[in-house]
């Protein structure tokens, strides 16, 4: 028996759980993308690539599609994507799974300044001129141009379109991850005085938080939002596990 599973992509853990699950026969495994990234990593099963419309349009795909699990791997900042998961799944009557990475926590050293929105970070800046290294990606950065005093370095993996409208500002195009050595020769190199960042978790982008740590630099940390509570597991070998569980073949013949 075949079992299909559609995962919700958009992080590093989805592609890595995608390539897991797929290594067992009995696992149909579809990886969908938002679209958000204009040239996402190549994927190694069936990806599908746009919005559903919704918590009903995805409730009627999973129909449609007999989906037998759905998997909410998606970023911990997509809450409207997560809440419409656990709607659409509930609707459908399919299992929902969710990959939930920790987030960080500050450690001895760390200046951080904890704000609820990207909103609330552009205003933590103050009124003083700052160089800030931006580094939450290109979808919210238009936010900042509330605060256009500043001198602004902004990352994200697809160019910001349109460009800010503040005076000064420089673009990096780059996808992580991003060692702290890396990231200690950046920060030193435009002498950045604050960074802004969400709190994404996970290694990849950790780097940044060590090296301002370790340069005695200010991080404003943007608050996770809250997701809906959910079957979950921390890591991609704990949700395999679980899944595996889920379909056990002796659980099923009713042994």
């Amino acid at each position: 028996m075949t079992h299909r599973i559609l995962i919700l992509g958009g992080t590093t853990e989805a592609r890595q759980l995608a390539g897991m699950l797929a290594r067992r026969k009995d696992f149909s495994v579809t990886l969908s993308l938002a679209g958000r990234t204009e040239s996402p990593v190549a994927q190694g099963v069936p990806v599908r690539v746009g919005g559903f419309g919704g918590a009903e349009g995805l409730a009627a795909y999973l129909r449609d599609e007999q989906v037998d699990l759905l998997i909410d791997a998606t970023h911990p900042y997509a809450a409207r994507i997560s809440a419409n998961a656990t709607e659409a799944a509930e609707r459908a009557g399919v299992p929902i799974l969710a990959l939930r990475r920790p987030g960080w926590e500050p450690v001895a050293g760390d200046r951080w300044t904890v704000v609820d929105s990207v909103a609330e970070a552009a205003s933590a800046l103050g009124t003083a001129p700052r160089r800030v290294f931006l580094a939450i990606g290109r979808q919210e950065a238009g936010a900042f141009e509330a605060a256009p005093h500043h001198c602004y370095l902004i990352r994200s993996v697809d160019p910001v379109e349109p460009k800010l409208a503040v005076p000064d500002a420089l673009y990096l195009l780059a996808r992580g991850p991003f060692p702290q050595a890396d990231e200690r020769a950046l920060l030193e190199k435009y002498d950045v005085d604050v960074i802004v960042s969400k709190n994404s978790g996970g290694e990849a982008t950790y780097g940044k938080i060590a090296a301002a740590r370790a340069l005695g630099i200010e991080v404003v940390i943007i608050r996770r939002p809250p997701l809906p509570d959910v079957p979950s597991a921390e890591t991609v070998d704990a949700l395999a596990a679980k899944v595996d569980h889920l379909f056990d073949p002796v659980a099923e013949r009713g042994v």
